[in-house]
């Protein structure tokens, strides 16, 4: 072992071995994009382990199981199957292990729930309902977001609840009872022994904060801490990354603040930008050397994320081929775009003999995936859509997964409503409330109103069919004790009735969702013959499960297709060759980032990790016309094409005969006034002189000049639509200031129309255009 490893430290790069070798006391590795930050955190760890540090006094945290299983089998081909024993997971699946042997301290059971997205909705919806709260006003999604924001921020419910700013803020939006959904929210899901995801991290925090010999334990326990992608922690995951490591202060950072882009999921920069302030005695260690891109995507992404004012400084190289130059779409519309795109992909394909997973279609918004599928299919070129409906989402599953839910926790209310008829035995939804409204008023279990319906809600003639359901649960919740996973799993599938369902639909669909529950049940199988897996229960399938990420649902046939995703969606991921497309104002940067500075960051970080995601090729796209909410709309290229590095530029593609309407005839556009194509950007003007005649007449319009828009001011802070007004002066992120002419609040879409100081009148959807309001 001693000679392998020092082989391996022998391929790493002197920056990279520095931070291997460095073990004592608090270290912070900025890695940029492609410079083997996993391998740097694989033999860190195996080094720790070699210099005799137990794998057990070892915490990493990772931000998805399949980077931790990634990390754990590649240590352990450098130290032995020693490497099983260290504490490595995802955040979640490390602090929900702890809750579940110290969960007591909070007056949780070991055997709580987890519940997903869908799971707190449904609670919420609920709650709405009982309060009699308009779900218009309180939108279930905008509740829900509301309260994982706070718990983020480490706020309680009874902190919010007190907080004038808080409710100022909820008085303002029309929403002056979110507060109250929240203490409501928080205590349903204690009495129901469930957490959500927010709540394996506020949770964790209460118990450190609550049961210092709980913090003292664990604070010796881990001896060395190491944390993955630190930029996307949010602030819940650094105090518990903080508070663990201050007895030893052993704790390695890794990240790269240019690749921060979860700010919408509660991350903050400042976690890393700030980091050395915590620790007077950091050493930092720079990754700078990128091993996956050309020279020249190396220097168009450095030229582009050094336009961001927050942020470490640090120069990525390669020592990476020239490369060729990054090529711009511009295609005459969205449908254009997918063929363009489609071509250029057959045209590589053919060139290079390569297969279609060296291809991957990047996006801003999961719906500009239509034009490019229709595009593929046309060329018979096979694709895969990733962020899709994950197979842990679909109904059947979640069916079959409530009634395990429920035999493992009785007080799942969200479970057991899914399950109680399902399927149908004549249970009704009236039934169904009238036995949660009793559970409630009497402070007990639902399940304790399923046992003793009588006592509860009376006779009734469907009393026999609520007792028939609490016999099976106890069935099923004996099999439980005796069997494992998989055998406990195939008789509930069967018992409760679910499997025969799905079996007599002879639809495709019905043997589809069939297939699905036995594709579970193998999932389940291939659990349990696991041979080091210790605990093969249900219960302990679940919270696998549970805690699954979307990174972690890989596509297992490893068919060969085109990757299809949204940026976010490809962090982390790689591509010889990589189309970014939609290159378009409002829609990258998008225009609901555009309030404030910190946004349009945050997006052009955004733009930097899909730049980097490329090896070989990179190629951006946009159009000139898109169809958006029913209406094709002319789109002006991205301000992002304007940061590029010219040097490694090259335009093409370009339709030269006008607009293509909606019968596919080619249309030319009326001419635009000469005064718009003033101050044309040295790129458009680029864009231009390759077009033929008609562009350069202007008659197909540049794009508008750059010269006018608008910086917002320091306290721009979007104001609630419903207090706009005719007449009022506002504020607009882009735009600049204007007074409003004409509001129209009929229907879905809500416009204003906006007349401009600087560029005239324009029509915006309220909907998506933040205004801040400045004069009455």
């Amino acid at each position: 072992m001693e000679k392998r490893f020092t082989d391996y430290l022998a391929s790493l790069n002197e920056p990279q071995r520095n931070a291997v070798l460095h073990t004592e006391g608090p270290l912070m590795i900025i890695a940029g994009a492609g410079s083997g930050k996993t391998r740097v955190l694989t033999y860190r760890i195996a080094w720790l382990m070699q210099q005799g540090v137990e794998p057990f006094n070892i915490l990493a945290l990772t931000f998805t199981n399949k980077a931790a299983r990634e990390m754990r089998h590649r240590i352990e081909q450098v130290v032995g199957h020693d490497a099983r024993n260290l504490w490595m997971g995802t955040f979640h699946s490390v602090f929900a292990k702890i809750l579940r042997i110290e969960g007591h301290r909070l007056g949780y059971t070991s055997d709580f729930t987890i519940y997903d997205t869908d799971d707190s909705k449904s609670l919420i919806k609920t709650i709405l309902n009982e309060m009699g709260l308009d779900d218009k006003v309180y939108k279930v999604s905008a509740v829900m977001s509301r309260i994982s924001a706070a718990k983020n921020r480490l706020i309680s419910w009874n902190e919010y609840i007190r907080n004038p700013i808080f409710l100022a803020e909820d008085t303002e939006a029309a929403k002056p009872k979110l507060g109250e959904v929240y203490k409501q929210y928080v205590q349903r899901c204690f009495k129901a022994n469930a957490m959500d995801f927010d709540d394996l991290l506020f949770n964790t925090n209460v118990l450190f904060r609550d049961c210092l010999d709980v913090l003292h334990k664990y604070q010796h326990k881990f001896r060395y801490v190491l944390v993955d992608e630190f930029q996307d922690t949010n602030f819940a995951q650094y105090l518990i990354t903080k508070n663990l490591a201050a007895v030893h202060q052993n704790i390695c950072v890794v990240g790269d603040d240019a690749q921060s882009i979860y700010a919408f999921r509660g991350a903050d920069i400042q976690n890393i930008l700030n980091f050395s302030k915590d620790y007077p005695d950091l050493v930092t260690v720079k990754l700078e050397q990128n091993y996956r891109s050309t020279k020249k995507i190396v220097h168009v992404a450095n030229k582009v994320i050094a336009q961001n004012r927050d942020q470490l400084q640090k120069t990525v190289w390669t020592d990476n081929d020239e490369g060729e130059h990054i090529e711009i779409i511009r295609a005459a519309t969205d449908n254009d775009e997918g063929r363009l795109i489609a071509t250029s992909i057959f045209e590589l394909k053919m060139r290079h003999q390569a297969p279609n997973t060296d291809f991957a279609i990047l996006y801003r918004t999961n719906a500009q995936s239509r034009s490019f599928e229709e595009a593929l299919r046309k060329l018979g070129i096979k694709y895969k859509i990733y962020g899709g409906l994950s197979f842990y989402q679909r109904k059947e599953i979640k069916d079959l997964i409530a009634y395990f839910r429920f035999t493992v926790n009785q007080r799942d209310e969200e479970a057991f409503k899914r399950i109680i008829n399902l399927p149908k035995r004549g249970i009704g939804d009236s039934t169904i409330q009238k036995m949660v409204v009793a559970a409630a008023e009497h402070n007990v279990p639902v399940w304790e109103v399923v046992c003793h319906p009588e006592q509860y809600l009376g006779k009734s003639r469907i009393g026999a069919a609520i007792a028939d359901f609490a016999t099976m649960i106890k069935d099923f919740m004996l099999t439980l004790t005796q069997k494992d996973a998989y055998e406990t799993a195939s008789h509930i599938a069967k018992a409760s009735g679910l499997l025969r369902e799905l079996f007599e639909d002879k639809t495709v669909e019905g043997r589809a969702r069939y297939d699905n529950v036995q594709e579970l049940l193998n999932a389940i199988k291939e659990f349990t013959d696991t041979p080091d897996r210790e605990d093969k229960s249900l219960s302990a399938f679940l919270q696998e499960v549970s805690l699954l990420t979307t990174a972690d649902e890989g596509d297992k046939d490893n068919e060969d297709a085109v990757s299809l995703m949204t940026i976010h969606q490809a962090k982390g991921l790689e591509f010889k060759y990589v189309y970014v497309v939609g290159m378009e104002e409002d829609l990258f940067p998008s225009q609901m980032m555009l309030a404030s500075r910190a946004d349009l960051e945050e997006e052009r970080r955004l733009f930097y990790v899909a730049i980097t995601r490329a090896e070989k090729k990179l190629v951006l796209s946009y159009a000139l016309q898109r169809y958006r909410f029913g209406n094709l709309r002319p789109c002006e290229p991205s301000r992002f094409l304007d940061e590029l590095d010219q040097r490694y530029v090259q335009i093409s593609r370009i339709r030269r005969d006008g607009f293509v309407d909606n019968a596919g005839k080619v249309v030319s556009p009326p001419d635009m006034p000469r005064k718009l194509q003033r101050g044309e950007s040295p790129l458009r003007e680029k864009m231009l002189e390759r077009s033929s005649s008609p562009v350069s007449r202007g008659v197909i319009p540049p794009p508008p000049a750059n010269n006018y828009l608008h910086k917002p001011s320091a306290n721009f802070t979007a104001s609630n639509p419903a207090l706009l007004r005719e007449g009022m002066r506002v504020e607009h992120a882009k735009f600049g200031f204007g007074k409003i002419v004409k509001l129209d609040l009929q229907g879905a879409d809500k416009r204003a129309v906006i007349q401009f100081d600087k560029v005239g009148e324009k029509t915006l959807l309220l909907n998506f255009a933040k205004l801040m309001i400045v004069e009455k």
